[in-house]
């Protein structure tokens, strides 16, 4: 009876961890999600000036809010999502709207796709 037990606390604590883990990437997802429209926003206005500060606030809020996810994320995907910022960044000082754009827009689709993808729920599970 006290292994079934143990076993039991030990499933919810695996499953609250992991509600928790979704639910601390929602928000940190959601806060880069905001950052991301506010530089593509600025772009859109032509605030270039606007758009480089925007976007080295998305780096400062990148290398804050997500220090933490390679310790449960695929370093793959952080890697990409550091590259396509940083290409966005280049692009941003260079004034360039089409190729700012258009990375700000994979990027954006990058970070809303990581908890979707790291959901407990049995598709993922299974």
């Amino acid at each position: 009876m006290k292994l079934l037990s143990c076993i039991g606390v030990m499933l919810g604590l695996l499953i609250g961890a992991g509600f928790w883990i979704n639910n601390s990437l929602q928000e940190s997802t959601d806060r880069l999600s905001n950052q991301i429209q506010q530089v593509s926003n600025s772009i859109q206005q032509g605030d270039w000036s606007g758009a480089r500060r925007s976007s080295d606030k998305l780096q400062r809020s990148w290398e804050k809010d997500a220090r933490w996810w390679p310790v449960v994320l695929d370093h793959q995907e952080i890697d990409n999502i550091e590259f396509t910022m940083s290409r966005t960044s280049e692009y941003v000082r260079n004034q360039d709207p089409a190729l700012a754009q258009g990375q700000l827009a994979e990027l954006k689709l990058m970070v809303e796709h990581i908890p979707r993808k790291e959901e407990v729920n049995l598709e993922n599970i299974l």
